[in-house]
């Protein structure tokens, strides 16, 4: 476990400035319309799903492979709950396009064992976790309780278990030098680009409080 824990404290030392520009931006009374930023919370959800079924037929341990099923049949079911809470505010969801973005063209780019569960459990899912507790308070700001429940009862303990899981396939898995290397240079190559994509968006958007990952 001493791998883990390490990996844990670099991946939240190089996740602390994405967390801080969104507590920057709550604080500062953020900006955006609430259909507008649960709009990307409902790419990023359906977009994690498909990442996470494409990459079962070609994991070949099974523990990782079923891993990547419940992570895909979760963040579908979180696509579904967000899409319902966009309808109740007046969006047409089946209008709705996600577009693609340099994390998940990375993201699809990893082909090892090591290298998806460090990106799609141990960080992608950190990273969601963490934004999401912002644009909670943000939500909790402007009395949009409803939004609040969906996250507090249904999407944010499933993001905790996946990073759970995560953490102990990554200590199963990972237990070279060599492949734990690999595993912390994937967590930093990740948050890397989620830290420029979040921050075009928010250039975007006028905020850096908003959902997903």
């Amino acid at each position: 476990m001493a791998f883990v824990d390490q990996l844990e404290a670099f991946k939240s030392e190089r996740l602390a400035p994405i967390l801080g520009a969104g507590r920057t931006s709550l604080a500062a009374d953020a900006t955006g319309d609430a259909t507008q930023l649960l709009q990307i919370a409902l790419a990023n959800e359906i977009n994690v799903s498909e990442l996470a079924a494409a990459w079962m037929p070609t994991t070949r341990e099974l523990d990782v492979k079923l891993a990547f099923a419940r992570q895909a049949g979760d963040e579908a079911g979180h696509f579904q709950l967000v899409a319902d809470r966009l309808t109740a505010l007046g969006f047409d969801v089946a209008g709705f396009a996600p577009t693609d973005n340099p994390l998940f063209q990375y993201l699809r780019s990893l082909t090892t064992t090591v290298e998806r569960i460090a990106a799609g459990l141990v960080t992608l899912e950190s990273i969601a976790y963490g934004v999401n507790e912002n644009f909670m308070a943000l939500c909790e700001r402007r009395g949009d309780h409803d939004t609040v429940a969906i996250y507090r009862q249904y999407i944010q303990p499933d993001e905790q278990r996946h990073q759970q899981l995560g953490q102990q396939l990554i200590a199963k898995y990972a237990t070279t030098p060599e492949l734990q290397q690999l595993a912390q240079n994937t967590v930093a190559r990740l948050l890397e680009i989620a830290g420029a994509t979040r921050a075009t968006a928010a250039a975007r958007l006028g905020t850096a409080c908003f959902p997903g990952c």
